[in-house]
């Protein structure tokens, strides 16, 4: 009896509707990029673009800096060897405001002696990238001889590289940018440019010295309260530094002089065999009391001294 109404029903089956398919919303790469950092589970790090090399000179930026960058076949200056060198110039002004790069150089130098491979896996350079090159004195000469200033992240280190290398780098001021910017005040974890770069909100190709020396003019030109990085090490490369000697100092008192920032020379450098330390010119003088009251107990020790301007800090 209930025949018909089933008949009824299984005649009556509904149509399916075909869904309407929405067109793709576009989304632009920067609103991608706002969406994750919106959720704070994210950060996002954009690749380094180098800077284009201005065609014109702006006013306004009277003064030249070079970032500099070498890789070399180890750590002794007196018998390693530069295997490449990166070179940047810019302009800058007298507050430490940057300007326009002006010019690159890159370049590869065939050493005297087999690449070592623990320098291979660091650097990715080997003995078939440079044979046969030779790094161009003269391209290199257009770029230093002008500079104001020569910066480069571990000065104590390429320093001593570039004046045994050529004549052009003797009598000019260097900067060091790890060791004379107070990073941790400016919110960084670490002084390694891989961590400067990376905090930044940068990544780079690490370890080929131009790519380094852009990656270094960036991270430079972060603003952070009181003036970019760059002003800050402008700034420290024109006052003076003192370098005390606490030559003769009691044995047991090394561990002292460590904790207080002293650091040892063995006297192989020309310097004297003792634990030394840098100060500020204004400090000069807390340093020597406290030599001579904790150190030496003997209030008339005259440890040696010696002024530091640009034009000597970071030579061997």
């Amino acid at each position: 009896m209930f025949s018909g109404g089933a008949s009824q029903s299984s005649g009556q089956t509904a149509r399916k509707v075909p869904l309407k398919r929405q067109p793709p919303v576009e989304v632009s790469e920067q609103g991608m990029v706002d969406c994750l950092l919106e959720t704070g589970r994210y950060r996002i790090l954009k690749k380094l673009e180098p800077r284009a090399v201005a065609t014109t000179k702006r006013a306004g930026f009277p003064l030249r800096g070079v970032i500099l960058d070498t890789e070399t076949t180890g750590l002794s200056h007196r018998k390693d060897e530069i295997i490449e060198i990166g070179v940047i110039a810019f302009s800058f002004d007298h507050d430490g405001n940057i300007g326009d790069v002006t010019g690159v150089y890159g370049g590869m130098q065939q050493p005297t002696v087999t690449i070592p491979s623990e320098i291979t896996k660091l650097t990715g350079i080997t003995d078939a990238m440079v044979a046969g090159q030779e790094i161009d004195l003269t391209a290199l000469k257009a770029l230093i001889e002008p500079a104001d200033l020569i910066i480069a992240h571990n000065a104590g280190f390429d320093r001593p590289f570039c004046e045994a290398f050529s004549q052009i780098f003797a009598g000019k001021a260097w900067a060091c940018s790890n060791a004379e910017i107070d990073w941790s005040a400016r919110g960084f974890e670490g002084t390694k440019l891989g961590y400067l770069v990376g905090q930044a909100g940068y990544f780079h190709d690490g370890h080929r010295a131009v790519d380094d020396c852009f990656a270094l003019l960036e991270v430079l030109g972060q603003s952070a309260g009181a003036g970019t990085a760059f002003s800050e090490l402008y700034a420290a490369s024109q006052h003076a530094r003192i370098r005390i000697y606490a030559e003769n100092s009691p044995f047991d008192m090394k561990d002292h002089l460590k904790a207080r920032g002293y650091r040892w020379s063995d006297g192989s450098d020309g310097r004297p065999k003792s634990w030394w330390v840098e100060v500020d010119e204004g400090a000069l003088e807390d340093e020597l009391t406290f030599l001579r009251s904790d150190i030496y107990r003997w209030p008339d020790a005259d440890p040696p001294i010696r002024r530091l301007t640009a034009f000597d800090r970071f030579r061997a």
